[in-house]
């Protein structure tokens, strides 16, 4: 049966290395969960005298160090003063230097968002005339670098650890008594700990370089780790570490003084291991949600209890299939998963996943706001995938409960012959009666075939069979499913995310519309004249200058709410010096919205900006406006 497993092992960790490794490494350049919504001066504004302040809007509070924002001149230069200041939550400012030349400024920034992700950005503002830069306006943030991907994977193994640990014990207190004597149950339990305890550890070195610097000389900056200890994730962390000092007692206890005693003496015990235990992973699950989404945001007096029974469901139901997983395959002879404990943890199981679901809807309705975003943003759709694997997972789980009620009707297994003899019979009377050590060790080798004959018998039934293998279906799918649930704590809401975009549309548009901002939207409403076939297309030009422009193009219905249409094209003309149509083909980004980098205007002048709108395969119009470039 060990060489059995042992493939079936191998493919689930490779498919929990490879689902893991895919996953977080697309996940990195949407892990900010705090969005720059406004600035004073606005991004690409051109401002007649130098300001003396900078200011920057956050959707959420942050944490800035003394080094967060910094305004770099046309060269290079630093042209800020001072550590930046918070005048009003969510908006902080920096000063300049004064009598600051005509040209074009650079600030960037990287800052922590309330909920402990990094957040980093850039962008450019003109005193009199946009100018040349030697000062690049992309940042990268410190965690989309190999930091990152070892905070990612950090994080996902605390999760899997605190999962195997807390499901585990439970597992035993609540289904499974005799589990607490066998042996590969205790080293997955203990291994559910130690896994914890590591990646917490790790965790902890990889904060302050994960919210800096992103270099893998910073992990053991004794500074930055101090400064680490003084936030918010770093007493979270702390706390998690004495917690699971705890926890090693409460395992101690449910392996040691627990299995020694009686039936009769665990039922006692049983009670207070209960209490204790459920508190300890009651804590250490509020460890996550106290530092996390569920601590920003609407309503986190209720988000976060209500993130701690979540968490709790979850390790309850998949820990303790996880146990299950192991009882079954490896559990010896003499002390096999009986029916009565399939059957508990079934009813366990089934309580774990009504409250995942609960608690899950009202964590995608605060995390989401609107069903848009469910398809909109990076969030939603990799909410619709978790979905659709705790679908699946409870379609496979309703086939492992048909094989527990079959096993639960099945008539039960004779008892092996070495039960049934008298105490004292077998190997010990005829060492004892003959003194003859060989006696012995044949005594000895028949109970040990016979327990191996009463395994291939218990294994041989087709009820458990077929238990074992639904239950190992269901661990593969759990450990997709954790990846994804570990990648949507590193994903921005999809309610921050449109909240965000918005203020930055409105932003933008009210900039773009100002004197002087060197950027352009146009809007053109179209009719193609077909079902559905209004509405209106704006079209925002920044800088709109010559030289490299960044294109966006948003397309709204007659009720201002954006639409989908299967394709837009945009060209551009100057007609007094007999230049274009110069074609664009924007992409799409999300519903409604298209986007274009680098759109090459060679020349200043008024040109025309035709936009074609096309609502099916045969309905299609060209709208146009003219735009002043330079």
């Amino acid at each position: 049966m060990t060489q059995t497993i042992a493939p079936r092992v191998r493919i689930l960790v490779l498919l929990l290395l490879a689902v893991t490794g895919a996953l977080l490494a697309g996940a990195a350049p949407a892990s900010a969960h705090a969005a720059l919504t406004g600035s004073d001066p606005g991004q690409g504004a051109v401002v007649d005298t130098a300001p003396a302040q900078v200011s920057l809007t956050f959707s959420e509070q942050i944490a800035v160090s003394d080094d967060a924002v910094r305004v770099l001149g046309p060269k290079g230069e630093r042209v800020d003063k001072g550590d930046p200041a918070n005048p009003s939550g969510t908006t902080y400012t920096v000063r300049l230097l004064g009598g600051l030349p005509d040209g074009t400024y650079t600030v960037a920034y990287q800052v922590v968002s309330a909920d402990s992700h990094p957040v980093a950005g850039a962008f450019t503002f003109s005193i009199g005339a946009p100018s040349e830069t030697s000062v690049s306006v992309s940042a990268q943030a410190s965690d989309d670098g190999l930091i990152g991907r070892l905070y990612g994977i950090g994080r996902y193994v605390s999760y899997a650890g605190f999962i195997v640990m807390a499901g585990g014990a439970a597992f035993v207190l609540a289904c499974w008594g005799r589990g607490s004597g066998v042996r590969a149950v205790q080293r997955l339990v203990v291994s559910g700990w130690l896994t914890l305890t590591a990646a917490t550890l790790a965790l902890l070195l990889l904060r302050g370089s994960y919210t800096t610097s992103g270099a893998v000389g910073d992990v053991f900056d004794l500074s930055l780790l101090g400064d680490v200890l003084q936030t918010k994730t770093g007493a979270a962390l702390v706390s998690r570490l004495l917690l699971l000092a705890a926890a090693a007692l409460f395992i101690a206890v449910l392996f040691g003084a627990y299995d020694k005693r009686e039936d009769e003496e665990k039922r006692d015990l049983t009670f207070g291991l209960a209490i204790g235990g459920t508190v300890v992973a009651a804590g250490l699950a509020a460890s996550w949600a106290m530092s996390e989404h569920a601590s920003q945001g609407l309503q986190p007096g209720i988000a976060m209890p209500v993130d701690v029974l979540h968490l709790l469901a979850v390790a309850a139901w998949l820990g303790g299939l996880t146990t299950l997983l192991v009882a079954l395959y490896r559990a010896p002879a003499d002390t096999p998963v009986d029916r009565d404990a399939v059957q508990r943890f079934s009813r366990l199981a089934f309580a774990g996943v009504v409250t995942v679901v609960v608690t899950g809807v009202y964590q995608s309705w605060r995390q989401l706001g609107s069903w848009s975003a469910l398809t909109d943003t990076r969030y939603g759709q990799l909410l619709l995938a978790k979905i659709g694997l705790v679908v699946v997972l409870v379609a496979v789980a309703s086939l492992s409960r048909r094989w527990t009620a079959r096993l639960a009707e099945a008539p039960a297994p004779a008892a092996p012959e070495e039960e049934k003899q008298p105490a004292g019979a077998g190997k010990a009377t005829g060492a004892e009666k003959g003194g003859d050590a060989r006696a012995a060790q044949l005594a000895r080798q028949r109970a040990a075939m016979e327990s191996a004959r009463q395994k291939r018998l218990r294994d041989a039934d087709p009820n458990r069979l077929g238990l074992r293998r639904s239950v190992l279906a269901e661990a593969g799918i759990a450990v997709v499913l954790l990846a994804v649930t570990t990648v949507l704590t590193q994903t921005e809401p999809g309610r921050t995310e449109q909240e965000a975009r918005a203020a930055a549309s409105a932003s933008s548009s009210s900039d773009s519309t100002g004197q002087g901002t060197g950027a352009v939207t146009l809007n053109m409403p179209y009719d193609t004249g077909g079902e559905n076939g209004k509405g209106v297309v704006t079209v925002d030009l920044d800088p709109a200058r010559v030289g490299d422009n960044d294109l966006h193009l948003y397309v709204e219905g007659p009720d201002g709410q954006a639409v989908d249409i299967p394709e837009v094209k945009v060209a551009l003309t100057l007609s007094a010096k007999d230049i274009g149509p110069l074609p664009v083909v924007p992409d799409r980004i999300t519903t409604g919205h298209w986007s274009a980098s680098g759109v090459q205007i060679p020349m200043t002048g008024d040109w025309k900006i035709e936009v074609t709108v096309r609502t099916s395969d045969i309905d299609q119009v060209t709208v146009s406006k003219n735009a002043q470039i330079g």
